[in-house]
């Protein structure tokens, strides 16, 4: 009886704990975080009180997809937080795994490349589980504001790593275009490329 009990609540444990880390999809609901900044200011997405949406990149520093990507992601940034959907980067990596993307290392790597965008630490993980987010980098496009968040695009930025030029599909531009002239996103979803999550070690 005693392992019948115990063989129950360890199935319906892991059932929620899948269910809580089902990986978010165009259509889904998002949840807003509020994480410390590398000037260790907590920011939340409804903090923004004139965004249209935003471009929520798990990103790192020691990856080297992300160091390919790096001036795509600055990019993105320029060209449409003014419009309403700024980048928001959010390191999810292990420090204990991955010395190099430690809060401090994100703070020195942030100074030296004067980033403009907003670069926050998930120390716990817990936003990277929440999204269902796998790789650096990772994007998801949301729209609306605080409590209304609703994920429009998940996945790659563009279809091309290793050389921006040689891209010809901007995912995540086109999708943010589309929103900005009010018109659904032709392609919501693709594969993230990239180095995978430095998890925790259990």
């Amino acid at each position: 009886m005693k392992k019948s009990i115990l063989f129950f609540t360890a199935v319906l444990m892991f059932t929620l704990t899948s269910v809580a880390d089902e990986p978010l999809k165009a259509g889904d609901p998002a949840a807003d975080f509020n994480l410390k900044n590398v000037e260790g200011k907590m920011i939340s997405l409804s903090q923004y009180n004139d965004a249209k949406g935003f471009i929520v990149v798990f990103y790192c520093n020691t990856c080297p997809v992300v160091h390919k990507y790096e001036q795509r992601v600055i990019d993105l940034h320029k060209e449409f937080s003014s419009k309403g959907f700024p980048v928001i980067a959010i390191n999810p990596n292990d420090k204990d795994v991955s010395p190099g993307d430690s809060y401090q290392e994100m703070q020195k790597l942030a100074g030296k490349k004067n980033y403009e965008f907003q670069y926050l630490y998930d120390e716990s993980q817990e936003v990277a589980r929440k999204y269902g987010a796998t790789n650096t980098p990772h994007v998801y496009v949301l729209s609306g504001n605080g409590g209304n968040l609703k994920v429009e695009y998940v996945g790659a930025i563009d279809n091309n790593a290793d050389d921006a030029s040689a891209a010809d599909k901007h995912y995540v531009a086109d999708a943010v275009n589309k929103l900005l002239k009010g018109e659904s996103v032709a392609v919501t979803g693709t594969k993230a490329i990239g180095c995978t999550i430095k998890w925790k070690k259990v």
